[in-house]
């Protein structure tokens, strides 16, 4: 199930790519971009932190990572997480965009594209783990369909200290819209 789901996804000038070590450079110039942001993020890719969080992402069992590529150039990134093949469910997670694309519906077609992918090679829950900060992701998967399902308290301690409260999203594959 893993190659079924974990594998190149493309629509026009949008490309999801298994993320591999020709990514790092270009991954970190968009990260770089919003050095702030990794503050509410539970693993950091600001600049001192880079090297090894990009390591960790690319050589753990349990994470299928993507650079986000638009037009030709790395945006950011993006992964499937914790998959429970036995119940066909995953997380989609990890994921950052540069600020220069924000709001510009990259998002939204990121996810789209994930989601459509994931429920036709059957998977039949998908979940969003956020941190309850970032309203800004909450919104953009409400926005998706998602439904927030509760909050786990103290779920996860941040790289920077924090402990985390985490908001618990689903999408279900009877109710994707497509």
């Amino acid at each position: 199930m893993r190659e079924a789901l974990y594998r190149p996804l493309s629509d026009g000038d949008l490309a999801l790519e298994l993320l591999e070590e020709r990514h790092r450079e270009g991954l970190r110039a968009a990260c770089l971009a919003d050095a702030a942001i990794w503050d509410i993020y539970a693993s950091s890719f600001n600049a001192a932190h880079f090297d090894a969080a990009f390591a960790g992402l690319v050589g753990h069992d349990s994470r299928m990572p993507y650079a986000i590529v638009a037009a030709g150039r790395i945006v950011g990134m993006t992964a499937w997480l914790r998959p429970d093949w036995t119940a066909q469910t995953v997380e989609i997670g990890n994921s950052y965009i540069a600020p220069d694309v924000r709001g510009t519906g990259l998002n939204g077609r990121v996810k789209r594209l994930m989601l459509g992918h994931a429920f036709a090679a059957g998977i039949r829950r998908i979940e969003f783990r956020i941190d309850e900060r970032n309203a800004r992701s909450q919104a953009a998967v409400i926005k998706l369909g998602a439904t927030k399902e509760g909050v786990l308290r103290a779920e996860r301690i941040t790289w920077t200290g924090y402990v985390r409260d985490t908001g618990l999203f689903s999408i279900l594959a009877d109710e994707w819209q497509g």
